[in-house]
């Protein structure tokens, strides 16, 4: 069902109870993206797809909406998950208000990978085209380089990732090789799901993101790894808590936590749980985990660190550390920890530059200093601009209410229009 598909069959529920709605694709579209419809609205949906209206929490939306192509775990599960995620994320013509995958759902999935060895999917495949060491060592390197790129210049690569994502799935699919070279392409097609996952999520298509950390996660789990399995739970943990769930994330991490083993994998699942844990009041919880997450980061280990989390560095302890404290209350030494972290941060990251100037602006304004605050933000948007990080525009966006209300402050009515633009 296409936006204007569900438009009309809202205006027709309308119209059945006498009434009339106003709603077309355009509405729908600002549902998909954050935006929640009024209570009028729900019923209507929930006409629309048969729900019985005791079902519907209008606070709670769109968790009450039933899934659609969230691929069970299990054998042989990888490629149609890959390919429905691929679908979705191709077609956007067609992405319907459905595309949001409910906690239920998540809650699930983590609970399947939690309790389920990886079955006898990467097994040798006598048919297809054959699949030589060369190709596979050319598709990891070009991956590499493809994921690993600055963000400025991977706002340009987003169609070659996709593609290569695509690619690799094919293969697994129909390709003829070894075991080995099957736990390889696995291994690759997380990685590439994991990033192209990230893109999306940057601007803000959380469906698309959402299926595509499933993806990875299926990948994963066929090749038996369990720390990458880990990271997409955390990823998909990560973007509930952006999206007002906290209470989901740490559900989701908690039973991450369960099967990652290296030191630093954990340092970032403990480190997320404690941003989960802090908007829900849970203090003594919070700074438990944030003191887990620091002595894991240090803790060495005799594999390397895997790639997905070599980032973490002590710039995002310090910052999410702040980020937490903020949550509790405790502004001031929240705002230290936040400039703290981002003078630790190297110039390579660009975007996490931004987004850290974005937290400590809210802590300048949560401090009552509305001309540093309108400084910093400026400075976040203007980066964000630059290199392609909507995400971060989003962050400083989400402030301008507050600053409308310091209009005659140094700086604001400047920033106020930078933001509009």
């Amino acid at each position: 069902m296409t936006g204007v598909d569900l438009a009309r069959e809202i205006r027709a529920a309308a119209a059945r109870r006498g009434l009339r709605s106003g709603v077309d694709k355009q509405r729908v579209r600002k549902w998909e993206t954050g935006v929640r419809p009024d209570r009028e609205s729900q019923e209507y949906i929930a006409e629309v797809f048969g729900i019985c209206l005791e079902n519907v929490d209008v606070t709670s939306w769109p968790n009450w909406l039933p899934d659609a192509g969230i691929v069970p775990l299990g054998p042989a599960s990888t490629v149609p998950a890959l390919r429905e995620a691929l679908r979705v994320s191709m077609d956007r013509s067609r992405r319907t208000v459905l595309s949001a995958i409910s906690s239920t759902a998540l809650i699930t999935l983590v609970g399947a990978w939690a309790t389920t060895d990886p079955g006898p999917e990467v097994t040798e495949r006598v048919q297809g085209k054959p699949i030589g060491e060369d190709l596979v060592v050319m598709l990891e390197e070009t991956g590499t380089r493809l994921t690993t790129l600055a963000t400025r210049e991977r706002q340009h690569t987003a169609p070659l990732i996709d593609a290569h994502l695509a690619t690799v799935t094919n293969l697994i699919a129909e390709g003829r090789h070894s075991p080995a070279i099957g736990t390889r392409l696995h291994a690759l097609a997380a990685s590439l799901a994991q990033t192209v996952a990230w893109h999306r999520f940057d601007h803000g298509h959380h469906g698309e993101a959402g299926r595509l950390w499933v993806a990875g996660l299926h990948s994963a789990h066929a090749s038996g790894d369990h720390d990458m399995g880990a990271a997409l739970l955390s990823d998909l943990a990560y973007q509930a808590s952006w999206r007002g769930d906290p209470r989901t994330a740490a559900r989701i991490l908690e039973r991450a936590l369960t099967r990652a083993q290296h030191p630093a994998a954990r340092s970032l699942l403990h480190l997320r749980l404690a941003r989960a844990l802090a908007p829900q009041g849970e203090r003594r919880a919070t700074l438990r985990e944030l003191s887990t997450a620091e002595h894991l980061l240090g803790v060495p280990a005799a594999d390397p660190v895997p790639t997905w989390c070599s980032w973490l560095s002590e710039a995002d302890l310090a910052v999410d550390s702040g980020q937490s404290l903020n949550d509790l209350g405790d502004a001031r030494r929240a705002h230290k920890l936040i400039e703290e972290g981002q003078t630790l941060l190297p110039p390579s990251r660009d975007k996490t530059k931004g987004v850290f100037l974005a937290y400590r602006a809210k802590t300048h304004l949560d401090l009552g200093e509305p001309d540093l605050a309108a400084a910093v933000a400026t400075q976040s948007l203007e980066m964000a601009q630059r290199i392609g990080a909507p995400r971060c525009v989003e962050l400083v966006r989400g402030l301008v209410p507050r600053f409308e209300a310091f209009s005659d402050v140094e700086g604001v009515p400047e920033l106020l229009v930078k933001a509009s633009a």
